[in-house]
């Protein structure tokens, strides 16, 4: 499809819609798209605030441009790949500010949709450098990967999840994902079952209990 900003519509369309429509060949995206998706994410940050309403935690337009850049470009290479390899670091840099609640949640604006995107690339081609590169960014943003495989096993839980409402959200994304491998890790699950008191069976009665003796 042929569009004046196909880098807005997917963002529209996939916040919208959970859905991705496939543009044309098409990877600069201008500072006008830019200045408008950072308006859009501002506006959809501020209603998810009023979910867990923490006026410390503020919208960090860096992160939600930068996750939005990464989602889109994604979605393109997933059907247009001719000559793009040599593309791969422009299209997709590391992050380069500071990775605080703010940017975390910020960035999770578009990034919590690029697990599907990733699990479309390996059913395509297992082997794609570029599943690798997405997970790596995924590992780093790990809040938006949640019920995705990722390695954490270097993850100072407590330091990760010290801030109270991301902590919240954290352990909430982790209920609503029924992600086992997060919920079993002896930090985490002990804040679960703290959290599920003797309700613990009505909110998930297959999570097991696990103690610090079988980490």
């Amino acid at each position: 499809m042929e569009n004046k900003s196909s880098f807005l519509d997917t963002l529209f369309l996939l916040r919208k819609e959970e859905c991705i429509t496939i543009f044309s060949d098409r990877y600069t995206v201008s500072k006008k798209e830019e200045a408008d998706a950072v308006d859009y994410f501002e506006s959809e940050f501020e209603k998810e605030r009023l979910e867990f309403l923490s006026q410390s935690i503020n919208y960090h337009k860096d992160a939600a441009i930068w996750s939005a850049k990464i989602l889109y470009h994604a979605a393109q290479l997933y059907l247009v790949r001719e000559n793009t390899a040599k593309d791969l670091s422009q299209l997709f840099p590391q992050f380069s500010w500071i990775r605080n609640v703010s940017s975390i949640l910020s960035a999770d604006l578009t990034l919590r949709f690029l697990p599907q995107i990733i699990t479309a690339l390996r059913d395509l081609d297992s082997e794609d450098p570029l599943i690798g590169l997405l997970e790596n960014i995924l590992s780093e943003f790990h809040y938006s990967g949640i019920g995705y495989d990722l390695n954490l096993e270097k993850t100072d839980w407590e330091k990760e999840l010290e801030d109270k409402t991301y902590q919240k959200l954290y352990l909430e994304r982790i209920v609503e994902k029924r992600a086992y491998q997060l919920a079993e890790i002896p930090y985490i699950n002990q804040l679960l079952i703290a959290e599920f008191g003797i309700y613990k069976n009505e909110f998930w009665r297959e999570l097991k209990i696990i103690n610090e003796k079988n980490k």
